[in-house]
């Protein structure tokens, strides 16, 4: 017998994790290995609690019966599942995808970024209008049931929801029955209903489920929710309608009014959804109901719907057409099998191709996976470019012994020319010289416009900053430069703050100068400047210079070795009118200096890695506010010699 290797199926239910070990058997079918169900409690429907919760119930399942498979499909639970069956106009098969993505961006109640999304096509109406079935999940669901997986061994293949699961089951367990059937599964949080009439489906979420009833008598009988849940498996029952003896047992009595309540409730439910898919999806009357899911199990619930629908009830087998391992005990799987049909549903998907094929994989699950597929291959090409830089290194080890004695050689014949050698470079170093002080005139004269542009475009930011702050504020604003320097003066100085004191306040280089006393910017006739003062202060003056011992050097001669003529970055001090109190905003100061700085990096002709405000903060004198800023220049294109 062949070595069948064999595949995992898990539904992360509400209320609990359901797993099965299949294989294909020789046949080309499904063979049941093993199967497990585990309660995940009230903490299963937790958000904040959930994905801790299944991951524990997951390694223990996988510890406590030996699973060695690896391969895993999973379903995600109900009630994080959006599902909706939409008709679409008779269209050109090109366009399909493009009217289904509009589908989705209108009916999917989340924003499609934020969501893994896929749709089935399955049919057509007599009219030609496509039936199509659109489901999302949002992708951090996803994202969880895939470190899940990952953290417990597992490779996650295919990600599928609850009514595609159980509509790809019944079709292979119940594929000759071609009258409408009714498929109810009813979970712990929601419940589907499913309609299968000659070859079309049609399903619901319901937003019901038996938790509640296990909440709403663990509240009558001030019962915490897990010994509740207890006493309504091994002792709940649905009432019988009409006059009948309560039982003695409290407990049943009342359980037993709480679940013919939430029943009645499903029921009506079931009702408008069988009027919506006989009057607007052309349904027929169903002619029997199959009950499904973990809550169908308790008594005379089969009766109430039988009553209620007058019409034949009977329970799901989704093992109907699936071998069963002889290893697995049929007495306990005829008790659960109504609440495998998802586990089975999933395993189909490894045999061949099914009525219903979804996979809400997200793009970043789908990279990670292929990324691990080609890790060993990673590891194999790094292993090999070891031995290769090893076997590279003996052989240059070789080739070194005999280049060295080759050198040796060759050292003997060039004694005699190392005089002549040192000859050429001292001739060499003096053109290096006279080279090197033709570029740097040369760079001083193609450079004599830099400072113009330089201001022009500080201006122009200044500008832009003032008018946002504006309409930010409310308020009139005030910006202009108060000193600029290279910035190797300013190194000479190590003590020298980021703002000398002194200078002025000044406008742009092409701001016109208003000779006759008037001023051409209302911010400095604010500010007090004289005009003529505003304009002189746009060009840059030389700081004293430092002597090697750390002081100001009178005149502002630079001490040796610093490069007055480096102009690459410059330090500009600006200052402005406090808006702190007039604007009621104690940062706006703040917000201006960060503003006028991020506008400079975005300048073309600052260089953004060297643009940064000096000292970290502002300074705050009187009704004014400064700061420091060093700015980088990109480099000018030179004019070819």
């Amino acid at each position: 017998m062949l070595n069948v290797k064999s595949f995992l199926t898990v539904d992360f239910g509400a209320g609990s994790l359901k797993l099965a070990e299949f294989e294909v058997n020789e046949a080309g079918g499904l063979r049941l290995k093993q199967f497990v169900i585990k309660s995940l409690g009230l903490e299963g429907s937790q958000e904040t609690k959930r994905e801790a919760v299944i991951l524990k119930a997951l390694q223990d399942v996988i510890a406590e019966h030996g699973i060695k498979a690896r391969e895993v499909n999973v379903c995600a639970p109900g009630f994080h599942v959006f599902s909706k069956f939409v008709k679409l106009p008779p269209v050109d098969p090109s366009k399909v995808t493009q009217i289904i993505q509009y589908e989705a961006q209108q009916n999917v109640p989340f924003p499609l970024a934020e969501v893994v999304w896929d749709y089935q096509i399955l049919g057509t109406t007599a009219g030609g209008e496509l039936e199509v079935l659109l489901v999302a999940i949002k992708s951090d669901v996803v994202e969880g049931l895939f470190r899940v997986a990952e953290a417990a061994g597992l490779k996650l293949q295919v990600t599928d929801v609850s009514p595609a699961a159980l509509c790809n089951a019944f079709r292979f367990n119940y594929g000759e029955l071609e009258d409408c059937t009714m498929l109810l599964d009813i979970g712990a949080k929601t419940s589907n209903l499913l309609f299968f009439e000659k070859g079309k489906v049609f399903s619901r979420s319901i937003n019901l489920g038996a938790n509640s009833i296990t909440q709403d008598f663990a509240n009558e009988s001030k019962l915490k929710f897990d010994p509740a849940d207890k006493v309504k498996i091994d002792e709940g029952f649905v009432s019988l309608g009409g006059a009948y003896e309560e039982p003695e047992n409290p407990h049943q009595a009342a359980i037993s009014k709480i679940a013919r309540q939430f029943m009645t409730r499903l029921h009506i439910q079931v009702n408008q959804t069988l009027q919506f898919y006989r009057g607007q999806q052309g349904g027929s009357a169903p002619a029997r109901l199959f009950l499904a899911g973990g809550a169908s199990i308790m008594p005379y619930t089969a009766q109430f719907f039988a009553e209620k629908l007058n019409v034949p009830v009977e329970y799901f087998n989704p093992f109907r057409a699936v071998q069963i391992d002889p290893a697995v005990n049929l007495e306990e799987l005829a008790r659960v099998a109504h609440g495998l049909g998802e586990v089975v549903g999933l395993g189909l998907r490894n045999l061949a191709t099914c009525p219903v094929e979804l996979n809400l994989m997200p793009e970043s699950t789908l990279r990670w996976q292929s990324f691990n597929e080609k890790k060993p291959y990673f590891i194999a090409t790094l292993a090999s470019l070891v031995l290769m830089a090893f076997a590279v290194g003996f052989i240059f080890e070789k080739l070194a012994g005999v280049k060295k004695e080759q050198s040796e050689k060759v050292q003997q014949d060039t004694t005699p020319l190392q005089g002549r050698e040192t000859q050429f470079k001292t001739a060499n170093n003096q053109l290096k010289k006279a080279q090197a002080d033709l570029e740097q005139i040369t760079g001083w004269m193609e450079e004599r416009a830099q400072w113009v542009d330089l201001v022009k475009e500080i201006r122009r930011v200044l500008i832009n900053v003032e008018a946002l702050h504006k309409r930010k504020l409310g308020v009139d604003t005030g910006l202009w430069i108060e000193e600029i320097k290279s910035i190797s003066l300013v190194m000479a100085d190590p003590n020298a703050p980021f703002a000398p004191p002194g200078g002025a306040p000044a406008p742009s280089a092409d701001m016109p100068g208003e000779r006759d006393g008037r001023y051409a910017d209302p911010r400095y006739a604010r500010a007090g400047v004289p005009p003529r003062a505003a304009e002189e202060a746009a060009v840059p003056q030389p700081a004293p210079a430092a002597d090697p011992g750390g002081a100001v050097v009178p005149g502002g001669v630079p001490p040796t070795g610093v490069n007055t003529n480096d102009e690459s970055v410059v330090t500009v001090v600006f200052r402005g009118v406090s808006l702190d109190q007039i604007s009621g905003n104690p940062t706006a100061d703040k917000e201006m200096a960060f503003a006028v700085q991020t506008a400079l990096k975005e300048s073309p002709i600052f260089d953004p890695a060297k643009t940064e405000l000096l000292g970290g903060d502002i300074v705050k004198e009187d009704l004014t506010f400064k700061f420091g800023m060093a700015l980088g220049l990109k480099p000018r294109a030179k004019t070819p010699p």
